[in-house]
C-alpha cells in the first residue's frame, strides 16, 4: 500500500502551513526549509507553479498519491456541482479522514493505519481500506478488543467536535451525520486552482 512516509514538518515549512496538524518543529522553524531558509532568494512563482503547489499540498494533507488523487478528481467531475467544492468533500468523505475527524486518531497518518490494521468497523464490521467513502448515517467504531489503544484514548482526550459528525466518547463510536459544507471545513484550500491546473 503506497503512501508518504518522509519527514513531515519539512514539507509543512514548504507549504508554510502545519498541513499535517499541530507540529511543535514547525512552529519553532515555520520558515523555508533548506540551508539558508527565509535568506534564500526565491523567484516569484508564475501560475502553472502556484496550482501545482497547492495541488501538493492536497494531496500531503489527506495523505493521498498522484494516482488516487486524479481519479478522485475525475470523480468528482462527474458529479453536480462545482468540480472543487466535489473533490474536498470526497476526500473529506474517506473512511482514514473520518475517523481523524472524530478524534479517534491524532493525525490523517495515524488514523490511515488504524484503519490498515483493523482496528476500525464500519456499520459493524471491520474495514481495512483507508480509502472506503463513508455515506450520511454511516456508524464508524473502535474494534472492541482496540479501545484500550494508548494511541486512541490520548486522542480522544483532545478532540475536536465538527457539526457534520456524532461522537459518543464512551463507547468509542460516530456517525456520519451527513456530507460537511464546503465553508465547514476548516482547513486552509483553494482548490479553484486545482481544478485551473487539471483543466488546461
Amino acid at each position: 500500500m503506497a503512501r508518504y512516509t518522509g519527514p513531515t514538518t519539512k514539507i509543512a515549512r514548504k507549504f508554510g502551513e502545519p498541513i499535517f496538524g499541530a507540529d511543535k518543529d514547525f512552529e519553532k522553524r515555520n520558515y523555508p526549509p533548506g540551508q539558508h531558509g527565509l535568506a534564500a532568494k526565491r523567484k516569484k512563482s508564475k501560475e502553472y507553479g502556484v496550482q501545482l503547489k497547492e495541488k501538493q499540498k492536497v494531496k500531503y494533507m489527506y495523505g493521498v498519491l498522484e494516482r488516487q488523487f486524479h481519479n478522485t478528481y475525475n470523480k468528482a467531475s462527474r458529479m453536480s456541482g462545482q468540480k472543487g467544492e466535489n473533490l474536498i468533500l470526497l476526500l473529506e468523505s474517506r473512511l482514514d479522514n473520518v475517523v481523524y475527524r472524530l478524534g479517534i486518531a491524532p493525525s490523517r497518518a495515524a488514523a490511515r493505519q488504524l484503519v490498515s490494521h483493523r482496528h476500525i468497523t464500519l456499520n459493524g464490521s471491520v474495514c481495512n481500506i483507508p480509502s472506503a467513502t463513508v455515506k450520511a448515517g454511516d456508524v464508524i467504531a473502535v474494534r472492541e478488543r482496540s479501545k484500550n489503544l494508548e494511541v486512541i484514548t490520548a486522542a480522544v482526550a483532545g478532540a475536536s467536535k465538527y457539526s457534520w459528525l456524532e461522537f459518543d466518547a464512551q463507547t468509542l463510536s460516530g456517525k456520519f451525520l451527513n456530507v460537511p459544507l464546503r465553508a465547514d471545513i476548516p482547513e486552509n484550500i483553494n482548490e479553484q486552482l486545482i481544478v485551473d491546473l487539471y483543466s488546461k
